[in-house]
């Protein structure tokens, strides 16, 4: 009688293995970068995000650039981060990528309370809002068109 003897892989070899199969698999997709509490309420955030939503990355980053809002110069630091990302994880070339916002997003964070004295004891309620944003990049170079915003 032959027993095979069957060798257990390591749990760190099982989850090196998923890491390296995971950035394999981002290498040919989109890309997301990630705004987590931004002392703003997610209402003001969704008016800048929204004029950026499905343009091109240069068209992107001159409308945020001279959009005078308050979210403006944080998104347009995280689209810059976002532009990063995907230099480090495809081998195309940015300017040849033809890369665009595919999606963007703005949930609401935790909210701050806080209560302001009112007249006779009384307190009013003060809710300090919060948002996390979300922004998807994707290129171009498949052959698919962007819906853009232009007036003709």
């Amino acid at each position: 009688m032959e027993t095979t003897a069957v060798k257990k892989t390591k749990k760190s070899v099982i989850k090196r293995q998923q890491r390296d199969a995971r950035k394999e698999a981002s290498k040919t997709g989109p890309v997301v970068a990630k705004l987590k509490d931004v002392p703003s309420s997610p209402r003001k955030m969704r008016l800048v995000a929204d004029l950026i939503k499905g343009q091109r990355v240069n068209q992107a980053l001159n409308i945020l650039k001279f959009e005078s809002k308050l979210g403006a110069p944080l998104l347009e630091k995280l689209l810059l981060s976002a532009i990063s990302n995907w230099g480090n994880t495809h081998e195309t070339k940015i300017e040849d990528a033809d890369l665009y916002v595919k999606e963007i997003w703005v949930d609401g964070g935790r909210q701050l309370k806080r209560m302001r004295p009112a007249p006779q004891g009384r307190g009013y309620r003060i809710r300090k809002r919060s948002n996390h944003v979300t922004l998807v990049l994707a290129s171009l170079a498949n052959g698919k068109e962007v819906q853009t915003t232009e007036a003709k």
